[in-house]
């Protein structure tokens, strides 16, 4: 009891920046009580009250988010073309990484809790803010980039939230149980945005009613912070500038598992973006069946089973192994798109169903490795940073994939995908022969 009562703080309106001291975070003590004012002696219960509503709000967000994913025929709507659509999603998604650096500092003076907060308001205003729009101009590129800086914020903020929370022992599995919140969330989007605009006729009620459920998505579980407790790790009162952050990324650097963070970006564009495209020009059809709709079922699906049923699985055998097999098979799923023709739609789950168990294996563990050498008072930047390396990953590769795939085709797109995600984890794995055998596959 005493353990868990360190580990929490007050109310979310009685936090102050004053709190914390102003020298920089020492390392986090091993062998000693506390990590930068965290107690972790003693302290084993992950599944409390603060956890699950943790889950259940990074759920109702992935909801939100996965309606975004329509967000390409909001801008046709409009009037776009297809080279607007693109102009305007990587503005966008530039905008978010540029202001990551700050964003980190911002969740180390503030606290998770209170930016995940701002995450949820600024995506739910951004949203909305979309129904007073009607054309294409520079208030569709601020919109836009405003979900992007939403949507970074919220997850930068719940990862730095279950990392500090968290029994220090079983940070990789709280970090693996929140993304299944995303996962079912994941489940549940694309549904409901296909009962919005699933007709080949669309008018502006249906983008209205997008865009509110959207918002409504995120108030939800906006109002459930209310009732969590903050970590004791916050109120660094050192100014938010890039310098501090650049200071504290070099002091606790984490090395080659960046190369796997930003392969792994590499590796959502699939799903994300091209698998979409692939099915379009591939003209794959299965009587009475959504093939995309059967493919983010099957990826998602497994993601889920795999995810909880081995959640302990890193904290026993350490991430790092977890890792390295959910890089192979991300690879294999990569691959396995040559399988797929007209003739054998239905060979598409095999994709699906590799690169969701790929999935469900790698981001927590790739996160909970890059967090490991930073103190629990800096989780922010280490979160921040991983997910900054995913973005870089996925802003590069979408565009040079994208050529790539127009000039020699899908195959050779999935494929250079699959061998990028195989050649980080190559190096990544070869690095762990350099550290000793105690932190080769925890850190």
């Amino acid at each position: 009891m005493s353990s868990t009562l360190s580990r929490r703080s007050q109310p979310l309106c009685s936090q102050s920046p004053c709190q914390a001291a102003v020298s920089p975070p020492a390392p986090p003590s091993v062998a000693g009580g506390s990590v930068a004012g965290v107690s972790v002696a003693g302290q084993t219960r992950l599944y409390d009250r603060d956890f699950l509503l943790a889950v259940a709000s990074q759920t109702s967000f992935v909801l939100a988010n996965t309606l975004m994913a329509h967000y390409a025929r909001w801008i046709e709507f409009l009037g776009g073309d297809l080279r607007q659509v693109g102009l305007i999603m990587g503005t966008a998604a530039l905008m978010g990484l540029i202001l990551r650096p700050w964003m980190a500092q911002w969740i180390n003076r503030i606290g998770a809790r209170a930016m995940w907060a701002v995450g949820y308001l600024v995506f739910a205003l951004s949203s909305l803010g979309n129904l007073l729009v009607d054309e294409i101009g520079p208030a569709i590129y601020l919109l836009r980039g405003g979900v992007v800086l939403g949507a970074a914020i919220v997850f930068a903020s719940g990862l730095t939230f279950v990392s500090q929370t968290a029994p220090a022992n079983r940070r990789t599995e709280a970090i693996g149980i929140l993304g299944v919140g995303g996962f079912m969330g994941m489940l549940l989007g694309p549904a409901l945005g296909d009962l919005f605009l699933g007709s080949d006729h669309r008018v502006r009620f249906d983008f209205v009613m997008l865009f509110s459920a959207a918002t409504v998505a995120n108030l939800i579980p906006a109002g459930m912070l209310f009732f969590l407790h903050a970590p004791n790790s916050v109120g660094d009162r050192r100014p938010a500038r890039l310098s501090e952050f650049a200071t504290t990324v070099f002091r606790y650097w984490p090395g080659t598992i960046l190369l796997v963070d930003f392969a792994f970006g590499i590796c959502v564009t699939a799903p994300m973006i091209f698998v979409a495209s692939f099915i379009d020009t591939a003209a794959l059809r299965i009587d009475g069946v959504s093939v995309i709709g059967l493919y983010f079922w099957c990826y998602a699906g497994v993601a889920i089973t795999v995810r909880v049923g081995f959640r302990r699985l890193p904290d026993l055998i350490g991430p790092a192994k977890v890792l390295i097999v959910g890089s192979l098979f991300m690879s294999l799923g990569m691959f396995a798109f040559a399988l797929v023709t007209p003739q054998r739609a239905t060979m598409l789950v095999v994709p699906a169903l590799l690169g969701g168990v790929g999935h469900s294996m790698m981001f927590h563990t790739m996160v909970s490795l890059t967090l490991a050498r930073f103190p629990s008072s800096a989780h922010g930047t280490g979160s921040t940073l991983a997910l900054m390396m995913l973005d870089l990953g996925t802003i590069i590769g979408a565009p040079v994939l994208g050529m790539l795939g127009q000039r020699y085709g899908f195959p050779a797109l999935f494929a250079t995908v699959g061998v990028v995600c195989l050649s980080a984890t190559t190096i990544y794995f070869g690095s762990r022969f350099r550290v000793t055998a105690e932190q080769r596959w925890i850190g």
